[in-house]
């Protein structure tokens, strides 16, 4: 089950998207980001009918908060691409910089499970989980999804693990936060925690039910 949401996961994330971040003047974490949107670019069309639209689509604002988004329409794919490429130029012109994984954090939003058997009802959770986290995160320039898994907690116990991840953890923290609780999914069973991307040993609970800093994978 773990192996087909992933996959879903990784299906999911567009290579062309550009996004780059910087900090204002201020210190906050700023970001933009592009890409472009083919709709059915590249499928038959039917005779006689209107060819496939094409959107240049920029996204940009202040990681954690909703962003502000606009869309133009394009007269084909390769002139859609033209301007991304000048995006990226301009973003880097303007002090705006990708981040690789590697200078990001990793966040894990867990939910416990009453038993490592993984039932109907934690595999809706999982897909519901993927669904909105990966939107909220999206909108918010904070994160992103790159698995899901079940786990063994002992005793019969299960957990599903999510792994985000993020240019700011604190953010992402709050944005998981606020996301699961809107949506009504076992926000009570729910604990967020962060550490350095590939160091999971080094995780450390930001948000549990017990108030505590322990946590396991």
């Amino acid at each position: 089950m773990s192996e087909l949401i992933n996959e879903t996961i990784l299906a999911g994330l567009d290579p062309n998207i550009v996004r780059m971040f910087k900090r204002d003047d201020d210190g906050a974490l700023v970001f933009r980001e592009a890409w472009v949107d083919a709709g059915g670019a590249g499928e038959t069309e039917e005779p006689g009918g209107a060819a496939p639209e094409v959107f240049f689509v920029v996204n940009h604002g202040t990681v954690g908060h909703i962003s502000t988004s606009k869309d133009a329409p394009v007269d084909t794919v390769e002139g859609a691409e033209a301007m991304l490429a000048a995006f990226a130029e301009q973003c880097a012109a303007d002090g705006y910089a990708e981040l690789t994984r590697d200078e990001q954090s990793l966040v894990v939003a867990q939910f416990a499970l009453k038993s490592d058997r993984v039932s109907d009802r934690d595999k809706h959770l999982a897909h519901r989980v993927k669904e909105t986290l990966t939107a909220h995160l999206a909108w918010r320039g904070s994160g992103v999804l790159e698995k899901i898994e079940f786990t063994a907690a002992g005793h019969g116990l299960g957990k599903l693990n999510v792994y985000i991840i993020a240019p700011d953890a604190a953010r992402a923290v709050a944005n998981v936060k606020v996301c699961i609780r809107e949506e009504k999914l076992d926000y009570t069973k729910l604990t967020v925690a962060t550490g350095p991307i590939d160091e999971p040993a080094a995780l450390r609970a930001k948000h549990s039910a017990t108030g505590g800093t322990a946590f396991s994978l």
